[in-house]
């Protein structure tokens, strides 16, 4: 009897098996090349600790790995995605434009919910790296917060105080006291709220009525931290919690967005639901990649066989670009909800799902590395904080000036002014 062990027979892979050759591994994830592994959050450690595409690791399991189990947690390290802050820029374009020329651009507005979809998945990213790391602070979360948001606000704040003293009357003064107590305070969307809608003629006349967006983002991050720290205490699925609380505030936004649409614009529960869209995003990037492979092998398939004749080996980059190519029309289409819509309700969809493909695409898909990766449009991102906090003042007080609309020359001109300040 023979003791020689007969060589294994290889297993056709799923290429193979469905009649594409050579085959190759999907978006192969110990690939540093690779838009996947480099578009969201490219983990060096990660390649040394490679786990079957069909199989998965107590690290890649639905259940958080255990804080106090810290070899089993991945030393996974973020890395710079110029796309963002290409996307970046588009949204806060679409911003001003909607401000600057509501008649021409009248959704422009949905580029605040691209702003926290962005938001949701790059501050969530870290927090979920650290926690797993060991290395969350509060006290460095926070103090990176102010050290981020105050300085740029509190010189805006202050300006629009100097400003407003010489052109506002003693009761609109007295009303820019009460929104810039609530800018400095991250309340500014409950004072709002009370007092008229967003799209209101008087609204014109508020030069912080832009702050209600900075006001619901940071409500978020003083509850979003103690509530991901807690849950991974009590090790619960922080995806699942992310998801459940997103759900709920889905569903208040669709409840009020008809019966109550000041509530429905301003309130924080029926917006939470667009951040944690960015943070199941940044989830499913550090844990689901190795879950999601089979699923995005066919995929990949499915659209290579839709797209291109023959049974040529598909491209690894095809899925990324597909999904940076549906990302872009529905940022397109977004553009054009409009007020009488009812927004955000349903419609908001539209701005939330386009940031979140385009974010998943990668920086290599076709429009993240052709477009949003170009270098102007990037330097407008990395201003886009400024940016956003000086357009509408400066529109507003023009408004107030001319006490009318201010001619087309002035609200071009603004734009260049807010890249000055």
């Amino acid at each position: 009897m023979s003791l020689i062990r007969k060589p294994r027979s290889s297993k056709s892979s799923f290429y193979e098996k469905a009649g594409f050759m050579p085959a190759f591994s999907f978006l192969q994830m110990d690939t540093p090349g690779n838009s996947f592994s480099q578009g969201l959050l490219y983990n060096p450690a990660f390649c040394k600790n490679r786990v079957s595409a069909v199989s998965m690791s107590p690290e890649s399991s639905l259940s958080s790995p255990s804080p106090a189990t810290p070899e089993k947690t991945h030393n996974k390290s973020l890395v710079y995605r110029h796309d963002i802050d290409g996307l970046r820029a588009l949204a806060v374009f679409a911003v001003f434009l909607f401000h600057a020329f509501p008649k021409y651009l009248k959704g422009g507005f949905v580029g605040v919910d691209v702003f926290f979809v962005i938001s949701g998945f790059l501050i969530s990213s870290i927090i979920f790296t650290q926690l797993e790391n060991g290395s969350f602070s509060f006290w460095q979360f926070y103090s990176r917060r102010i050290r981020r948001i105050y300085p740029v606000l509190i010189t805006v704040l202050v300006a629009c105080l100097a400003f407003g003293w010489f052109f506002l009357l003693s009761d609109e003064y007295l009303q820019l006291g009460k929104h810039v107590a609530g800018g400095a305070g991250f309340v500014s969307n409950f004072i709002l709220w009370f007092e008229s809608g967003y799209f209101d003629n008087a609204a014109n006349s508020k030069p912080l009525l832009h702050l209600w967006s900075l006001g619901i983002e940071e409500q978020f991050y003083i509850v979003w931290p103690f509530l991901l720290w807690l849950a991974w205490k009590k090790r619960f699925n922080l995806f699942t919690v992310s998801f459940l609380i997103a759900a709920v505030s889905f569903a208040l936004n669709l409840h009020w967005y008809k019966s109550k649409p000041g509530m429905d614009f301003f309130s924080p529960q029926t917006r939470f639901w667009e951040l944690l869209c960015g943070a199941m995003l940044a989830w499913t990037n550090l844990h689901f990649r190795e879950t999601l492979l089979p699923l995005k092998e066919r995929m990949t398939i499915f659209f290579h066989r839709i797209i291109f004749f023959g049974s040529e080996k598909p491209d690894e980059k095809l899925l990324s670009h597909v999904l940076s190519v549906l990302g872009m029309l529905l940022l397109v289409a977004a553009v054009f909800v409009t007020k009488e819509k009812g927004f955000p309700g349903k419609w908001a969809l539209l701005p939330v799902l386009a940031a979140v493909l385009l974010i998943a695409a990668g920086k290599d898909s076709w429009f993240n590395r052709t477009v949003l990766s170009n270098r102007i449009l990037v330097w407008f991102g990395i201003i886009s904080y400024p940016l956003y906090l000086w357009h509408w003042p400066v529109l507003c007080f023009a408004r107030i000036v001319k006490s009318e609309e201010p001619a087309l020359w002035i609200r071009i001109a603004a734009f260049p002014v807010c890249i000055l300040l």
